[in-house]
């Protein structure tokens, strides 16, 4: 067995594409597992957009703010994006620092609240600071046939596997954000008479300021979306382990769009995968398709170690190249995935690579599918996979085994899995939300039960 472990946690599955193994990248194939999915082919150059942040505080003044060089190239994207949000205190607020107690009780409404000197915003924006790069002539994270071709799978010549011009690209992109927001006029999406200038603000650079930098950006971009590896071949999985869409989404499949994009053979095989209990009375012959009642809770994985909830959020990369171009468009269809998920659990198989043993895989290169990883990449669901990843390390050098062999013989039942998963409980970390059943196909049941 390995003497020691090493647990993936890049924000890019850095490692992953260092290693060579096997993994996905950016959109995945349209199937019955993904059927919300933008391509029918899959797009690896289609990841979600990053974001450098960057903090502003409101002044007493109207400041100076000079034009940077490349505003003219960026700003045909800056936009508030929707009519509701077309508001310049609501985007100050969105994550907002007072700096003072307010004297009067905070209004329900955003757009209501004084800005007053001293208040700090910190921006992340998705027509604003997201850099959203979809093509091969600007995918942010190089495809594993960019990275033959570059040379750097070759011993000796990684180079972190990312386009630097991108991330040049991606903070020139913010700066010029921060001043549409001081001094712009234009919108992208809503036209004209709509954007106002607000000079009484100043961007935070410098050392001492939230950012701890010099330009006043983040020091690293949030990055939402990586390289995921593909999980080893199982009972179920003859391709891989994956968490795919279909397992945590509350979509609703019955609209009129994933019947007119799915051949009838993977129409029939989305909803025999959320019949839940009604599956056999399917394959019998005994209900229709339009008749089964659809499981509403995620799907339940017996190998979970951890547990996570969040909406499947995408930030779409961008159709054409440079993203900022006129007129550009997000890419069509991304956002069809979009929307509720169920709270959902984090299988151990998702974070077993192929081909090495001693290494395990946390934070956003788990095993999932493009639309789950949109619900998966967030920092509570980190919080738990990197406690997941700790613990299976320390419990497989303690026992002398290797991860895989602790899931190698399911469904059948694991003894040594079933330790480490009360290991995890018992140090706080939860494998499952309360009343958690196969039995128990309605979420909303389980909430009942739980009040």
């Amino acid at each position: 067995t390995p003497p020691w472990y090493v647990v993936e946690a890049t924000e890019t599955g850095e490692l992953i594409g260092l290693a060579d193994l096997p993994h996905r990248l950016g959109v995945d194939p349209r199937s019955y597992k993904e059927p919300s999915s933008s391509s029918e082919t899959g797009n690896p150059y289609c990841t979600q957009g990053f974001t450098y942040t960057f903090a502003m505080e409101t002044t007493k003044e109207p400041q100076e703010h000079e034009l940077p060089p490349f505003y003219e190239q960026h700003q045909p994207y800056y936009s508030y994006e929707l009519e509701r949000l077309a508001s310049f205190p609501l985007v100050f607020s969105y994550r907002r620092i007072h700096s003072e107690d307010p004297k009067d009780a905070l209004r329900p409404n955003p757009r209501d609240n004084p800005m007053l000197p001293g208040d700090i915003s910190m921006q992340n924006w998705t027509w604003g600071n997201d850099y959203r790069p979809g093509t091969a002539e600007d995918n942010f994270i190089y495809t594993r046939e960019q990275l033959q071709e570059l040379g750097q799978l070759e011993p000796g010549g990684w180079l972190g596997g990312l386009r630097t011009e991108t991330l040049q690209k991606g903070e020139d992109h913010a700066l010029g954000f921060f001043y549409w927001l001081v001094e712009g006029t234009t919108d992208s999406q809503l036209g004209d008479g709509v954007k106002e200038p607000h000079p009484n603000h100043r961007l935070l650079a410098g050392l001492d300021a939230p950012m701890g930098t010099g330009h006043g950006l983040s020091k690293y971009p949030y990055i939402r979306e990586g390289r995921r590896i593909i999980g080893r071949p199982d009972w179920n999985s003859p391709d891989g382990f994956m968490v795919w869409e279909i397992d945590i989404s509350r979509q609703d499949y019955r609209q009129p769009i994933y019947q007119e994009t799915l051949i009838p053979k993977e129409y029939r095989r989305l909803w025999l995968a959320l019949s839940g209990l009604e599956v056999l009375e399917v394959l019998q012959g005994d209900r229709e398709l339009e008749n089964v009642t659809r499981r509403s809770r995620a799907s339940i994985f017996p190998d979970s170690v951890g547990i996570g909830h969040y909406a499947i959020d995408f930030h779409p990369c961008m159709q054409q190249h440079p993203p900022e171009a006129p007129g550009n468009i997000e890419m069509p269809g991304e956002r069809l995935g979009q929307g509720a998920s169920y709270p959902f659990q984090i299988p151990l198989r998702a974070m077993i690579p192929q081909k090495l043993d001693n290494l395990l895989v946390a934070g956003k290169s788990i095993a999932t599918s493009h639309v789950a990883a949109a619900a998966y990449r967030v920092h509570s669901f980190e919080w738990s996979a990197g406690a997941a990843a700790g613990t299976t390390a320390a419990f497989a050098l303690d026992n002398g085994i290797v991860p895989y062999q602790l899931v190698d013989n399911l469904p059948s039942p694991e003894p040594e899995l079933e330790r480490l998963q009360s290991l995890l409980i018992q140090h706080q970390n939860p494998i499952d939300f309360p009343n958690t059943s196969v039995l128990n196909n309605d979420w909303e049941e389980w909430k009942e039960e739980e009040k």
